[in-house]
């Protein structure tokens, strides 16, 4: 894509983050009920933070925690922007504008500790649960996201497309897949090691052998810790297995178009979008046009000699 197109998909990600910032810095001087109707504003703090797991977390490690979910949703809103086979304005903006409003909830967690709502729908006797402006943009990114998935879906798929299996070469793809997921899990021991050995030893400095407090801090850091390195390695897993497709799978499209060629069928090659060895298209009509001057140039000779193709030569008795 052109760099316009790449300021337009990132646009609704800084605007959904930006806006749910100035509105709760807003709402956060709420003192009352503001009432414009259907809408109520009224201040809530949300303490629910991510089904609850983190909010007897102490302070610091929540921060931590918090700080390092975000990354990890930007690192793999990036990876999917980049891996996308298709240009797809509106699915891409519809996943920036969900991130941009999931990020804005993480933000309220790290910096206050719990999730500004403010905005209700409805009146006293029947109205919504208080909401704010990201959890409104996280819908509006997956309604964004269906319609296109629904319009432009056939695009990833062509109709001639001969791969309608996602596992092309299953031995290659899981090896691949389990590769990229253990060098995952290697690193996140790695890591794991080392920050709950300094973090074990910090705790251990400050409040001497009070195991209560240092399994206090170490113990919310161990689940969250294991629950992220999960989801790292289940993401890497997803990933080996969609780019080992793009690999096996034109080799395997490239494979029946040979096969198809040499039994005399003419069909063009044809790859999905966004494969890698798109070079193999380019081949792929060279050789079909090659066999097709071939099949011309023996059609004379076999006429001159008097033969009809597969017929065989007579040979006279002596």
């Amino acid at each position: 894509m052109r760099k316009r197109d790449w300021l337009w998909v990132l646009l609704p990600l800084v605007l959904t983050w930006g806006l749910d910032r100035i509105t709760k810095e807003w709402a956060t001087n709420l003192t009352g009920v503001l009432s414009i109707r259907p809408f109520s504003f009224v201040l809530h703090h949300n303490h629910g933070a991510m089904l609850g797991l983190f909010t007897d977390l102490p302070g610091v490690l929540r921060v931590v925690t918090l700080s390092t979910g975000g990354a990890f949703i930007l690192c793999t809103y990036a990876m999917i922007q980049f891996l996308l086979p298709i240009k797809s304005m509106l699915l891409r903006m519809g996943l920036s504008t969900l991130v941009g409003g999931i990020l804005g909830n993480v933000a309220d967690r790290i910096f206050w500790g719990y999730v500004v709502d403010f905005i209700v729908i409805g009146n006293p006797n029947l109205s919504s649960p208080a909401f704010n402006l990201a959890d409104a943009f996280q819908w509006v990114g997956y309604a964004m996201i269906v319609i296109a998935i629904i319009r432009e879906g056939q695009i990833l798929w062509p109709e001639n497309d001969v791969r309608k299996r996602y596992w092309i070469n299953k031995r290659f793809q899981l090896k691949y897949s389990f590769f990229l997921a253990s060098v995952g899990l290697g690193l996140t021991l790695v890591s794991l090691v080392f920050s709950y050995t300094y973090l074990r030893v910090t705790i251990s400095e400050l409040v001497g052998n009070n195991q209560y407090l240092i399994n206090k801090f170490l113990v919310p850091f161990i689940i969250t810790y294991g629950l992220i390195c999960m989801i790292f390695c289940g993401v890497l897993f997803a990933l080996g297995k969609y780019v080992s497709h793009r690999i096996a799978g034109p080799l395997y499209a490239f494979e029946r178009f040979l096969l198809d060629a040499l039994d005399g069928k003419n069909r063009n090659l044809k790859l999905r979008a966004g494969d890698d060895f798109k070079h193999l298209e380019l081949l792929g009509a060279q050789i079909q046009q090659r066999l097709q001057d071939l099949r011309a140039a023996a059609a004379p000779e076999e006429s001159a000699g008097g033969l009809n193709p597969g017929e065989s030569p007579k040979v006279s008795p002596e």
